[in-house]
């Protein structure tokens, strides 16, 4: 997340740090009352014009045309009130998507047999009225699709009680109220390119989104917000533990340039595996057999979870599980007269013996096995495991995946251009969008080709490296093979930590020392190679570091210049968040970690890359960067920031977000950073502790520190230019972002001595979001730094797209750039340049990067700093106050300070 730029007062004046900084305890800012108190109602900024550099190419969008015929077609929005007998209100989509049904079967003559949308839950939509403005419907449904939601209800189970579970074909009616809301005209869609309100437009497409979701669950698929997924199995591929991921598509109507379009675009969600219970608990726990099972952790995983039994083919929801096996969990059975009647007296049965015995349904394996409970909490009833054949399909699971999960995704997620192409342009002919009823009763119709979109290659920025050579990087890549690194660093006084028992820590280091030597960076042997003690193995991670670090304390006199720490495992190490901590926060220490498969010249060069950056080098500038000649920044201090909030998995309120933000040190340079990164309340979006005043006048937020760091390394010159880009925002948080974030950061700036605020350019980086290029005459990729900023981009606002990363493997995802802010004045060749440059500014390898290096560096501060705290612990640890925050009822855990060492370090790198 990242940019920059503009004319601002005089560049000497000065910028006085604080006298004293204490660190209270954080000050957590309330947006809402924060914003209502003194509100700078920015707005976002209208597109100025459109690039013209670069050479042309001809591209394939993923939008396809929408034609709207019947422009004064008007919809209705009725609010919709679903109660049961009960008096309870239905807030279950989908068993409300099946009483709307039942509702149109049954009363389709008093709506005129006019037909609507509904959204699964308070509303519902129609094209022209209904002939009336309240309608109250009793619709009856037969109980079996609430045995489907979790009532226990099959002739071949039995209760606690003794009590048979009764097969419940009984009916349950439901009271439906429909009312009159207010009209929605379609007339501001085909209006959307001249400027139409935004209000009115975004309800009409909302309408037009809830039509195609409707579509979706009326084919049987699993929604996810504006995507679908059949329950095809040869959509399904698994990736381990218990999960698969099932691709589908999203499809949503989309105001662009070039009129109303809908998007198109493959997508996928995490399932869990479909098929016999059993084998996802073995699978889920990478047990064995049925013996290696926890059953305890399995029952917590179970719950809730939907399953088939094979004798009879209902559905149920999982509640928990029998305390004892099969054979050993008794339950009070009626005894049956002759006569067919049950008499009072009850006689003690096992589950096993019921069945086998009663039901005649043979069990084997699950006889020493806990039984499945599908009642009530005060009223159980077991079923042998043997009796659930499967685990019903697309039941969404929404818990975070392991590394090795997330990889797997990516691979088998993975298109090549013409597979994604095929793949959507097939959709589009299967659905027959055009054929749905409402859609052409407001005179909808949809191309099914691809737009045609007209693109731009820019050329490349020329990089400098060691020797001051100067090249020019190829599609997006270069090498640094032959080449030496612009401004090596020396490492006299290091060592090798060695937690694995698969390498040489001998030949690694002289290997590395080789490499070294040849990209101009000289390595002296390491004082130490140390290996784990095999003892130290059968502790928790935590303790395994500490006792290294103990070993390493009681070896060095001082602390050495940088530690190399070699891991056991790759990527989901649990030693490397504790490894982290002591190294950059108890003892500020430079490390690099790494577990490499194979031992290559490119794996230790970009090994040398990181290790360089971390210790202050710069392996590569920008040609003119280095000359001092980039445009509208080269004669003004800017500084250029990159931000990113991350979020911990979904339904953990205790885990904390974590906001990161970097901004560029030694103005005129734009290629090294310091990251600031700090915990704020739970899913969270605008970051909170930009500006945090204190009592006595300072300032501990983030944005002073950043602030104050540029002042340092920049020959004590204050920025007059800000480039802010911000990363994970969606359209809806534009104008937060604007009045609350920058106003937080103005403040800052103030505080410090400065009555007159930078000049801001503000930009929103998205890569979620669904709109892909293909070339429109070849398979290839499009090549790096291909632009596109008319067609498929906003009818009105400043934005575009921009595809940096070489698309080696599947297919380019594009940037999104909206800008909304630029009191700079760049001009929109002269921004996406920019935006291009500071692709090519990362220090950790050789390639440009996806979206402008300081958001890459704001993500990978906040990802590192992340693992410093288990946050897993939390309600362990919410007593101590010392490292917690406050917020609401829910306590935020402080990150641990770095050390002053290497807080101004790239240590992110």
């Amino acid at each position: 997340m990242e940019t920059v730029n503009g004319e601002g007062a005089n560049g000497s004046s000065r910028l006085s740090p604080p006298t004293s900084a204490p660190s209270p305890e954080v000050i957590q800012l309330d947006v809402e009352s924060d914003h209502e108190a003194n509100t700078p109602n920015r707005s976002v900024i209208s597109r100025p014009g459109f690039g013209s550099n670069g050479r042309n190419i001809s591209l394939l969008a993923n939008h396809f045309k929408v034609f709207v015929n019947n422009p004064d077609a008007m919809f209705y929005q009725y609010n919709v009130s679903i109660t049961s007998e009960d008096n309870i209100a239905i807030e279950n989509k989908v068993l409300g998507r099946k009483i709307l049904d039942k509702l149109y079967q049954t009363y389709s003559s008093e709506l005129s047999g006019k037909k609507f949308a509904y959204d699964g839950e308070k509303s519902l939509y129609t094209v022209g009225p209904l002939s009336k403005n309240k309608y109250e419907f009793t619709i009856v449904l037969e109980d079996s699709y609430a045995n489907r939601c979790g009532s226990p209800a099959d002739d071949g189970i039995l209760s606690e009680s003794g009590k048979r579970a009764k097969r419940s074909l009984q009916e349950k009616s439901f009271k439906v109220e429909i009312s009159y809301a207010k009209e929605i005209p379609l007339k501001p869609v085909s209006l959307a390119v001249q400027g139409s309100e935004p209000e009115k437009l975004q309800d009409a497409i909302r309408v037009l989104d809830i039509i195609l979701r409707q579509q979706a669950a009326q084919r049987g698929c699993l929604l996810v917000r504006q995507s679908f997924f059949h329950d095809d199995s040869r959509n399904f591929s698994d990736v381990g533990g218990g999960v698969t991921v099932c691709s589908g598509f999203y499809s949503s109507f989309r105001s662009t340039h070039g009129g109303l379009s809908l998007n198109m675009d493959v997508s996928s969600t995490m399932i869990l595996t479909p098929g016999p219970v059993i084998d996802f608990l073995k699978s889920n726990q990478n047990a064995r057999d049925a013996r290696s099972i926890d059953w305890l952790k399995a029952k917590k995983t179970l719950k809730n979870m939907r399953i088939k039994t094979t004798h009879s083919n209902w559905t149920f929801r999982i509640t928990g599980m029998s305390e004892k096996p099969c054979n050993q969990q008794l339950f009070s059975l009626r005894v049956k007269k002759d006569n067919g009647t049950y008499d009072d007296q009850t006689i003690n049965i096992t589950v096993l013996d019921y069945f086998t015995k009663h039901r005649k349904i043979e069990v084997t394996y699950s006889a020493y096995l806990p039984c499945i409970d599908v009642g009530k909490p005060n009223k159980p009833i077991y079923l042998p495991l043997e009796v659930l054949c499967s685990l019903v399909s697309l039941q969404r699971y929404t818990k975070a995946l392991s590394t090795l999960q997330r990889a797997s995704v990516v691979e088998k997620s993975r298109q090549k251009p013409q597979e994604k192409m095929q793949a959507i342009t097939n959709a589009m002919k299967n659905y027959h969008y055009d054929d749905d009823p409402l859609l052409s009763s407001c005179g909808i119709s949809i191309e099914i080709q691809l737009a045609q979109v007209e693109g731009r290659v820019l050329e490349p920025p020329k990089l400098k490296v060691g020797n001051g050579e100067e090249f020019s990087p190829s599609n997006g890549r270069w090498s640094f093979k032959n080449k030496k690194l612009y401004s090596p660093t020396k490492i006299e006084f290091w060592a090798v930590v060695n937690f694995s028992t698969k390498f040489d820590a001998s030949y690694l280091s002289r290997e590395l020392i080789d490499c070294g030597m040849n990209k101009g960076i000289i390595i002296n042997r390491p004082f130490s190679l140390m290996e784990e003690d095999p003892h130290n193995r059968k502790y928790g991670p935590v303790v395994r570091v500490e006792k290294m670090f103990d070993h390493i304390l009681a070896k060095f006199t001082r602390a050495p210049q940088f530690l190399l720490c070699i891991l056991p495992e790759k990527k989901n190490c649990d030693l490397y968040g504790p490894w982290k901590k002591l190294c950059l926060s108890d003892h500020g220490i430079p490390t690099q970690c790494m577990c490499p498969l194979k031992v290559t010249d490119q794996y230790l060069t970009n090994l040398l890359l990181k290790i360089n950056s971390k210790l202050g080098g710069i392996n590569s500038l920008l040609s003119i960067e280095q000359s001092s000649r980039i445009p509208l920044i080269h004669d003004t201090p800017t500084m250029i920031m990159g931000m990113d909030v991350s979020h911990g998995s979904p339904g953990r309120p205790d885990i904390p977000s974590i906001a990161a933000i970097v901004g560029s040190q030694s103005w005129p340079l734009i290629s090294r950073y310091k990251a600031c990164v700090r915990t704020q309340s739970s899913k969270v979006e605008m970051i909170q502790g930009l500006f945090e005043p204190q009592e006595d006048g300072t300032d501990n937020g983030m944005m002073s520190e950043l602030l104050l760091e540029f002042y340092r390394t920049s020959n004590k010159r204050k920025p007059t230019q800000i480039i802010v880009f911000r990363d994970g925002v969606s359209e809806s948080q534009f104008n937060q972002v604007l009045n609350y974030e920058l106003d937080q950061m103005i403040k800052a700036y103030q505080l410090l001595g400065e009555a007159d605020a930078p000049k801001f350019t503000v930009i929103v980086a998205q890569k979620r979001h669904h709109t892909k290029f293909f070339r429109a005459n070849g398979p290839e990729n499009v090549p790096s730094g291909t632009v596109v900023d008319n067609n498929v981009v906003h009818p009105r606002n400043y934005d575009f797209y921009m595809c940096t990363q070489p698309g080696l493997i599947g297919t380019s995802r594009p940037a999104h750039y909206h800008v909304l802010l630029d009191e700079i004045g760049f001009s929109p060749d002269a921004l996406q340049n920019l935006i291009l440059t500071l692709s090519y500014v990362s220090q950790r390898g050789s390639a440009a990067t996806s979206i402008v290096a300081p958001v890459s560096y704001a993500h990978l501060a906040a990802r590192q700093m992340g693992q410093f705290i288990k946050f897993e612990d939390l309600n362990e640890t919410a007593s101590e106050k010392d490292s917690m925050t406050s917020v609401g009822s829910i306590p935020v855990p402080k990150l641990p300070k770095l050390d002053e060492d290497v807080e101004d370090s790239m240590f992110f790198c």
